[in-house]
Formats: C-alpha cells, sequence, structure tokens
C-alpha cells in the first residue's frame, strides 16, 4: 500500500479490480483515525475516500450515513478490547471485561461520546448504533452471564439484562456526566456490591 499526503496507508491505484476485503479495511483504518484524531464530525465521506484512496460510491453504497461508518471504524478497533473473557470465575471475568472497558472508555471516551451525541440527530447512525454495537455488546454480556447462572454462581431468579444495566450502564453514566472519574477501582466497588445482591447464600 502508499502512502496518503498525510502519511496514512492508502490503496494503490490500478486497472484491476480490487478485493473488496482491502477496500473495506483500508476505508475502516482511514475512518478510525479521522474519528480518534478529530472526532466524529469530521468522517464525511469524502475525506475518508481521499484518505483511504477509495471510491466514494463505494462508501455510499456500503454505509448509509458517514455516522453508520464512524460507527463501524470504533468497533473494528474495540472488538478485540471489549472481547468478554471465560475462566469459569464469574467476579473475574466481568472485573477483566469492565476494567477493559474502563481503560478504552478513559481512552476515547470523548469519541463514543460523540458517537452518542451525533445518534440524536442521525438515524441511520442510531440504528447502526443499536443493532452494531449496543445489542452485540449486550449479547456478549448476558451469554456471559447466563453461563455463570448455570454454574450456580448467580441466582436463578436473577434478570440478566438488568445485571449488564447496572454495570455498563454505570461506567456510561460516569462517562456522559463526568462527576466522578471512571477508575479500577469503582469497577472494583460496582461488581462487590453487585455480587453481594445475585449470588446465592
Amino acid at each position: 500500500m502508499e502512502q496518503a499526503d498525510d502519511g496514512t496507508p492508502a490503496l494503490k491505484p490500478g486497472r484491476g479490480r480490487r478485493k473488496a476485503d482491502d477496500v473495506r479495511r483500508a476505508t475502516l483504518v482511514a475512518a478510525s483515525e479521522l474519528l480518534m484524531d478529530e472526532g466524529v464530525g469530521a468522517v464525511t465521506f469524502s475525506k475518508v475516500a481521499a484518505r483511504a484512496g477509495v471510491s466514494k460510491v463505494t462508501l455510499y453504497k456500503w454505509w448509509p450515513s458517514p455516522g453508520a461508518l464512524a460507527l463501524d471504524a470504533y468497533f473494528a478497533t474495540s472488538r478485540e478490547t471489549l472481547a468478554f473473557p471465560d475462566t469459569g470465575d464469574v467476579r473475574h471475568d466481568l472485573t477483566e471485561q469492565l476494567r477493559a472497558f474502563v481503560d478504552l472508555m478513559n481512552r476515547s471516551g470523548t469519541t463514543i461520546a460523540g458517537i452518542v451525541g451525533a445518534a440524536q440527530s442521525d438515524p441511520d447512525l442510531s440504528e447502526a448504533l443499536s443493532t452494531r454495537y449496543v445489542q452485540h455488546r449486550r449479547a456478549l454480556a448476558v451469554e456471559r452471564l447466563s453461563t455463570a447462572q448455570q454454574a450456580g454462581q448467580i441466582r436463578e431468579d436473577v434478570d440478566l439484562e438488568s445485571i449488564v444495566d447496572q454495570l455498563w450502564g454505570a461506567c456510561y453514566h460516569r462517562l456522559l456526566l463526568p462527576a466522578q472519574p471512571l477508575t479500577h477501582e469503582f469497577v472494583d466497588h460496582l461488581i462487590a456490591n453487585l455480587l453481594r445482591g445475585i449470588t446465592p447464600g
């Protein structure tokens, strides 16, 4: 791959048809860099196309709005960080995942806050945020909690969706209404308080 004028990777122009995966990868890298450097407002189809060396027509075909592209770029860069571990110990796994989540929020919290804000006036982004990010993240958490419930680590009468709201909702609250800091200590207190109420005996 060549370097664009600003030093970022760009696809080489040529007569041959480029692989869709290569085009998508270059697009997401370019969008992610713009998102992290300048915020969600900087992610336009024109800027991303120029930075990635791809056609704007392709971007219009694959994403309903620049906001939806920005969200996909954010999710692509955070997927591994937000992977949910399963060691068999739900306290350990919740602690590891929430600490990783808090670390990500402290590095790029303004980015996700910007995406959430932009979604209020961008229906395509709002839909993408719900289906591609929020619902996906919730499903991963509920799946891990369900495994813990089946193993007897969480009482059978506990509503798992509510646990997601209690833990991750509290973190988003501190991100969007920053009266108190997002720290590992905060995570540890959240989990300790929660487990007192949901574990057997």
